[in-house]
């Protein structure tokens, strides 16, 4: 008897084993009925992060534009610095102003949405609700400047050299995408891995296309001076290294006539002339070297402003509101050094630097201090987190501060106006003292005996007169504090290679962040030379953050996500905030005309305004051109 059941199930596990089988194929069947119905594909126009799209498939043009815009004329402007590369997607050399402008992506976006992007090259963007893939097909009449079409292979080319042969940091952005490939002449696919973000379709179809023919002889690693071969409205015109660059509009464009540029890229000419020197560069504009500026400087903005041109009426001078987040600016640590290690330390650095004082004698009152890296918008964290912010932030707890789930989120302490505030000097001094560096024969040392030594690059001669006091005030802490300044082209390799101790640097962020955020801010990326994770966070916290923010399904479920990043990012001290402006101060000559309306995320200076040629008759009538 004990043998009999064994004997039964072995008689009867052929037939129970077919009507499983049976069973479980109906079973997959339905569920794969189910899945296919969950996953819709969509074909659009467009695609958007969170929402519908602004524009229907048959818009005209965009709402923000002069549909009738006149084309001609020139624009010029000013960069600081120097250039020896017309290469702006890889390490080696310093690229040109624009050097972007000659190469287009699948998809643009638009000035009047925070997260939607429209056909540029594809005329169409296919993908399921999962986003978990995307095709785009490629409108037949792209071509390059040299007439050859833009096809899949190009896109699939482009992609691959990028993450082979880019900047570095390109790789850890899009380690997202499994893979590239082309399905037809014009149709390409986009396959990315599990947990991609939900702007994965719109990462991808904003890369730039590269012609694979062009550099089948050519070593897309290296740097050049000749101009790679795009499909952009604008190609290079003339170059002279380190001075000046000029694009010139291409009159065989294939794409004037799409909805997304009509009233769009109306100069003839684009140009950019280089100067080292701030002072220099403001007096060349006064000088009629370049017909547009916008200022940076709050000194010259409120004192030099003053110059028969502009009190003719020649030279226009505005401010024109900015709905963007304000930009994330200020003295970046880098935490892959020793001494900053302590967050006490880089804590009692900061409370050395006196925007008060600093604001009403060297900004002429017109700045605001910066405490979050969303400045001037809703993503900005406030107050003590909410219930949503902390079921984010304490499984996170073991790698974050205590304090950021009992206190607002961390801003920098209001100081007199006074270059020097004794007491916060004091508190300084106390948290240096805490974290073992003592004042010994009047400089800060540790039990090893080593001086606390700390350098400011700056390549910059106008913000010498800003970084000077805040020297100063730090060597009353005992630090051995000193301003070492270099020129443009130091400063950028030294910033490639992490070699330094303190930089200025600003980051201009999305009201939808997204992958980029792996850039800034990521562990992975604060290892790779020439990241823009300059400060060196490396911390699992700030990674699961990102990776929340990127997997968020809803606007509110991004907000949420984004403001706990905020918080936590302010909470470690990793940079000395600085100053922000609301708005765009600029000055220009007056030949240009532009839309009544602008649009909320951009001025549209280089896209949407014209050369007006009754004003530019004026100004020559008057002999001011």
């Amino acid at each position: 008897m004990q043998h009999a059941k064994p004997q039964v199930l072995a008689r009867h596990r052929p037939a129970i084993g077919l009507i499983g089988i049976a069973a479980i194929i109906l079973i997959l069947l339905a569920m794969t009925v189910s899945v296919m119905a969950e996953e819709k594909v969509i074909k659009a126009h467009g695609i958007s992060t969170f929402g519908d799209l602004k524009y229907p498939a048959d818009f005209k043009h965009l709402d923000y534009v002069n549909p009738d815009a006149p084309k001609g004329g020139e624009f010029s402007t000013w960069a600081f610095g120097t250039f020896d590369s017309m290469s702006p997607y890889i390490l080696k050399g310093q690229a040109a102003s624009l050097s972007n402008i000659m190469f287009e992506s699948l998809l643009t976006s638009t000035l009047d949405e925070p997260d939607a992007a429209y056909g540029l090259l594809a005329e169409s963007v296919e993908y399921p609700a999962s986003r978990d893939w995307v095709i785009f097909d490629i409108r037949p009449e792209a071509r390059f400047s040299d007439g050859s079409p833009v096809t899949a292979e190009d896109v699939v080319f482009s992609f691959n050299v990028l993450i082979e042969k880019g900047a570095p940091s390109l790789a850890n952005t899009l380690s997202f995408v499994e893979k590239a490939e082309a399905l037809e002449t014009l149709r390409v696919k986009f396959t990315f891995k599990p947990g991609a973000p939900r702007e994965a379709p719109s990462q991808v179809g904003g890369l730039p296309v590269f012609s694979k023919a062009y550099y089948a002889s050519r070593d897309f690693a290296e740097s050049t001076l000749e101009p790679g071969l795009g499909s952009g409205i604008y190609q290079l015109e003339k170059v002279s290294p380190g001075k000046t660059v000029l694009y010139k509009r291409r009159d065989d464009y294939w794409g004037n006539s799409l909805p997304i540029n009509i009233g769009q890229n109306n100069f003839d000419t684009i140009r950019v002339e280089y100067f080292t020197d701030y002072t220099a560069a403001f007096e060349g504009f006064k000088g009629g070297s370049y017909n547009f500026r916008e200022e940076y400087s709050s000194k010259v903005w409120a004192t030099s402003y003053d110059f028969p041109a502009l009190n003719d009426g020649y030279v226009k001078r505005e401010q024109i509101s900015d709905a963007n987040p304000s930009g994330t600016q200020g003295f970046w640590f880098n935490l892959r050094r020793d001494k900053f290690k302590d967050p006490r330390v880089r804590q009692a650095i900061g409370m050395a630097f006196n925007f008060e004082w600093s604001n009403e004698a060297l900004f002429y009152g017109l700045y605001k201090r910066t405490d979050s890296f969303w400045e001037n918008s809703t993503l900005q964290a406030e107050g003590l987190p909410t219930e949503a912010e902390l079921a984010l932030l304490e499984p996170l707890k073991a790698d974050l501060p205590a304090s950021i789930f009992t206190d607002p989120p961390v801003s920098p302490l209001v100081s007199k106006p006074t270059q020097l505030d004794r007491s916060v000097l004091r508190n300084a001094g106390k948290l240096l003292d805490a974290a073992g560096w003592n004042v010994v024969q009047g400089t800060r040392q540790n039990d090893k005996g080593e001086q606390l030594e700390i350098t400011f690059l700056n390549d910059s001669p106008s913000f010498e007169r800003i970084m000077n006091p805040y020297v100063e005030n730090l060597k009353r802490l005992g630090i051995k504090a000193v301003l070492s300044s270099i020129d443009n082209a130091q400063q950028t390799e030294r910033e490639k290679t992490f070699d330094f101790d303190i930089v200025v640097r600003r980051y201009v962020m999305s009201l939808t962040p997204g992958a980029e955020l792996r850039g800034y801010f990521s562990s992975k990326a604060a290892a790779i030379q020439g990241s823009r994770n300059i400060a060196g966070i490396a911390n699992p916290a700030i990674d699961a953050l990102i990776d929340t923010i990127e997997q968020a399904k809803s606007r509110e479920e991004l907000n949420t996500a984004v403001k706990a990043l905020d918080r936590a990012l302010r909470s470690l001290h990793v940079w000395v905030p600085q100053w922000y402006n609301p708005y765009h101060n600029i000055a220009y000559l007056d030949v240009f005309s532009r839309p009544a309306v602008l649009p909320p995320f951009g001025m549209g200076e280089l896209s949407i305004w014209w050369y007006d040629d009754a004003k530019a008759a004026r100004l020559k009538a008057a002999g001011a051109l």
